[in-house]
């Protein structure tokens, strides 16, 4: 991990690290949706012309598209915001990519609340469980800039669907080049005995927070970034419910069907323990500022830190 507090945007990490790949892979190519500056594939779109399909407002047939072209050895990374690419063009994304169990790859940006003052209509907070539900589909919440480089090279050497979710706002970089990211497995940040917090996306930064903040209080907490929450690790769920006791999850997301279920699904099979979910809590978003609406939905260090207080409270109950 690295000291530095620069931030950086993962949706333009997303852009970045795809140049790079059309570099060293000429069978990668991009689509987008008429939002190539907001996605930032026009940075690829400038580098390699041939290998950029604007489709237009037009999801749907972006989706159809890109799954022609992976039918024909291509390896097509379709790129739009969040709240289209799952919800406009599921029924695409599921009969196509998912359905073919084709080499589709999904670059979904301004995922979650963090949109800001766009407002409800373009906050995703059910893409996560929307892409999950389907068979074969791999999701991925990368929580930094690094990793979100990283998880494009791994989603284009893995064979099948992938969905890479983003966001808009710039967030922390956490990682440097030693990093290792893998399809798949978590990373542990922090170690810890008393409760796990497992994390995805902008909320990792939050739970590190979160995780100093109980320290001063003389709680011990692990800190997992699971930045795959399908297919996730299970082995490091299980784990952290036998060594610590207590888990709380935390995403930018509803709590319902993404992180905080899958954890859930994996803890009530294998190892029950006291689940406390932070995320957004079965309502929509609104318009304001990251900050403003972060704390408006409980997705602070200090809410984390009071959930994992809740869930060692509960051990034993």
């Amino acid at each position: 991990m690295t000291d530095a507090p620069q931030k950086t945007a993962t949706r333009a990490a997303y852009g970045k690290a795809l140049v790079k790949l059309g570099e060293l892979n000429p069978n990668v190519v991009v689509l987008d949706a008429d939002l190539s500056k907001s996605t930032k594939t026009e940075g690829f779109a400038k580098r390699f012309p041939e290998r950029f399909f604007q489709m237009g407002i037009a999801e749907a047939d972006m989706m159809g598209t890109a799954a022609g072209l992976a039918a024909s050895g291509k390896i097509p990374f379709a790129s739009s915001f969040a709240i289209f690419a799952s919800g406009r063009a599921f029924d695409q994304v599921r009969q196509t990519a998912g359905y073919g169990r084709l080499n589709v790859k999904i670059g979904a940006s301004h995922g979650g609340i963090t949109v800001g003052e766009d407002g409800a209509s373009h906050q995703s907070i059910e893409d996560i469980a929307l892409m999950r539900v389907i068979p074969g589909m791999t999701v991925i919440v990368p929580a930094d800039a690094e990793e979100t480089e990283q998880a494009v090279f791994a989603a284009a050497r893995h064979e099948g669907p992938v969905y890479i979710r983003t966001g808009r706002s710039p967030v922390p970089v956490l990682f440097d080049e030693d990093y290792k990211f893998q399809i798949g497995k978590a990373a542990t940040l922090r170690e810890g005995k008393d409760v796990t917090i497992i994390a995805c996306g902008v909320m990792v930064s939050a739970s590190l927070e979160a995780a100093e903040i109980l320290a001063k209080k003389g709680v011990s907490a692990r800190v997992l970034n699971m930045a795959t929450i399908k297919p996730i690790h299970v082995d490091a769920v299980v784990a952290a419910a036998k060594e610590t006791g207590a888990i709380v999850t935390v995403e930018e997301h509803s709590i319902i069907g993404g992180l905080g279920s899958a954890v859930c699904e994996v803890t009530g099979e294998m190892c029950p323990v006291p689940v406390e979910r932070v995320g957004i809590r079965d309502v929509f978003g609104q318009s304001g500022t990251p900050h403003e609406l972060m704390q408006a939905y409980g997705l602070t260090g200090d809410d984390i830190a009071q959930a994992a207080v809740r869930a060692i409270d509960r051990i034993g109950t």
